[in-house]
């Protein structure tokens, strides 16, 4: 996303072979000389778009014969930072990265396919930067291909290392301090607790872990949605403290996004990204049901990590009677990122705000927090294995 990438069932993706090829939007930060790489399509025919600052000249090639991937290089084109994403139509993933003064786009076929055709794109009609376009098309393999293939000799190229992204929320800061305990505001305690996250996840190298801030400063709610679709999360998870009007009431709880705030999700979706590029595209009411479909898929995913949440930080911390709860808050509301917000406690609360003033007891619950973290990815790479 959000581009951002498009991550919707077996569904949406039936409705969109029905509709043919619709552009996927797979945002990216901004680059010099790569703005962002976009992935669209089906099963059928996945199209790869490359934004680009200037124009180029591409040069494909495969790695070793039949190892399933194709290499993109396109000369003079800088890479700051290694971009990626996973499966999505016939490419089982994907990296951009630079290599003898070239971008190179390395990509992992999912299936026997071949490029169908490639082009670049000048400015035009509204658009200010060229684009490299990559259409892959599903081939039927040939008698001779499957028996060089079935040969024990023949072998795939090792699979490109994806880390998954996690976007971390510190709550509120700046001018906005949040709730307040006896001792401790709540800017403080859920930054302090973000970066024990961060150090969590970093730890083992599986994730790319991007902070939505980093000190005390005030970032728009709007603007921690965009950043977590800029850096196409794969999870975004938004911390914060409670505070309630009796000093009894304690325990953490973890908010999903409702269904009657889910139409206010649509605001987040701009003009490049796929949904508008279906409706463009002239099929009437298209938008409208891939984007319920998105979100859909999205929520699912939501209120799948939300209980795996609760049953991991179970033991390190009390919850709420009622601790999975729906709202239409704004932090939740992108169509296309799988997003909880975590109460961690209530500041209004004398044990609660002990513990949250406790760097032991952020360390621990923000240790389990990333093995629930754990957990519910390689559950999700299990499921899409079988």
């Amino acid at each position: 996303m959000q581009r951002s990438t498009v991550r919707f069932g077996a569904a949406a993706l039936a409705v969109v072979a029905a509709l043919s090829l619709v552009a996927a939007s797979q945002a990216a930060p901004a680059q010099s000389g790569v703005k962002q790489v976009r992935v669209g399509g089906s099963a059928a025919e996945t199209r790869i778009v490359l934004d680009l600052d200037s124009t180029v000249s591409g040069k494909v090639s495969t790695e070793t014969p039949a190892s399933g991937r194709l290499v993109v290089a396109l000369p003079g084109v800088n890479v700051d930072k290694p971009l990626q994403g996973g499966r999505y139509g016939l490419i089982k993933g994907w990296m951009l990265d630079e290599s003898g003064g070239a971008a190179r786009l390395r990509i992992d076929l999912a299936g026997e396919a071949a490029i169908k055709r490639r082009f670049l794109l000048p400015p035009a009609d509204g658009i200010a930067h060229y684009r490299y376009v990559i259409d892959l098309a599903a081939a039927k393999p040939s008698a001779a291909t499957a028996q060089l293939t079935s040969r024990p000799t023949q072998v795939r190229a090792a699979p490109l290392r994806l880390k998954k992204v996690v976007v971390i929320d510190a709550g509120h800061g700046g001018k906005d301090p949040g709730a307040r305990g006896q001792r401790l505001v709540e800017k403080d305690v859920t930054l302090a607790a973000a970066e024990a996250l961060k150090a969590r996840l970093e730890r083992d190298g599986r994730y790319k872990v991007v902070l939505t801030r980093s000190s005390d400063q005030y970032v728009a709610l709007e603007n921690r949605v965009q950043i977590a679709r800029r850096a196409d999360a794969d999870l975004f998870i938004s911390l914060h403290a409670d505070a309630g009007t009796e000093d009894g009431l304690r325990g953490a709880s973890v908010y999903t996004l409702s269904d009657k705030a889910a139409h206010r999700s649509a605001k987040f979706v701009n003009k490049e990204d796929w949904f508008i590029s279906a409706s463009a595209s002239g099929y009437s009411g298209v938008r409208d049901i891939l984007l319920d479909l998105t979100q859909r898929a999205t929520k699912n995913r939501s209120a799948a990590f939300a209980e795996v949440l609760l049953d991991g930080i179970d033991d390190h911390t009390p919850l709420l009677r009622r601790s999975h709860r729906e709202a239409g808050l704004a932090v939740l509301l992108a169509p296309d990122v799988p997003a909880v917000l975590l109460e961690m406690g209530f500041l209004t609360n004398p044990k609660d705000e002990a513990n949250l003033g406790s760097k032991a007891h952020r360390t621990r619950l923000m240790n389990a927090v990333g093995d629930t973290i754990d957990a519910y990815f390689t559950e999700r790479t299990t499921l899409a294995a079988r």
